[in-house]
């Protein structure tokens, strides 16, 4: 799966998904900084301390070395202004991947997730061969859920209590799509 997705470009009618590049640490830090976007996400910690970005930027070379994930940041096709990640966990043996993202909170409401998930699962299906692509969001983010929909994911159930976040336990959302069912352009 490595050679399929290494130096990987996906382009949307408005945005640019590229690889991650430390000259994009400090946009990271401070979009992923805010404890909107923190609250929202199961891995980003609140604070986000000075040099996570970059450890951040040299996991994703090495799961994308290993084939164990892709993770692109969104900027506009115009300029190269940082909005948010989107990703990929990958299960080869399984031939699925898990979708993930986070956008910069003076994106929210831009249709940017929607847009980048489309390509994201478009991309996993077409070009990395996966059977399947799945994805999870905090029962309390229900606009998250709207974004899977509008990609083409299917709700498939509830897990209460599943994730642990800042001390909680959080009830997840479950959404899933093979490559059988999955319809290019869903909306």
């Amino acid at each position: 799966m490595t050679a399929a997705f290494s130096n990987t470009v996906l382009l949307t009618p408005r945005l640019r998904l590229r690889s991650p590049a430390l000259s994009d640490a400090p946009a990271i830090q401070q979009l992923a900084g805010d404890p909107a976007v923190a609250n929202n996400t199961l891995n980003i910690p609140h604070p986000y301390v000075d040099g996570l970005a970059e450890e951040w930027i040299r996991d994703q070379e090495l799961a994308l070395a290993t084939g164990s994930g892709l993770a692109l940041v969104l900027t506009p096709q115009r300029d190269d202004q940082l909005i948010g990640v989107i990703g990929l966990t990958l299960q080869p043996r399984h031939s699925r991947g898990e979708l993930g993202y986070w956008i910069g909170r003076a994106f929210w409401g831009k249709g940017y997730a929607t847009e980048a998930a489309r390509a994201m699962v478009a991309h996993g299906f077409n070009s990395l061969g996966l059977h399947r692509v799945h994805a999870c969001h905090f029962c309390r983010n229900p606009a998250s859920g709207r974004v899977l929909q509008k990609a083409g994911l299917r709700h498939e159930g509830r897990q209460l209590g599943h994730v642990c976040k800042a001390g909680q336990y959080e009830d997840i959302e479950l959404y899933g799509i093979t490559r059988e069912l999955w319809e290019p352009g869903v909306s």
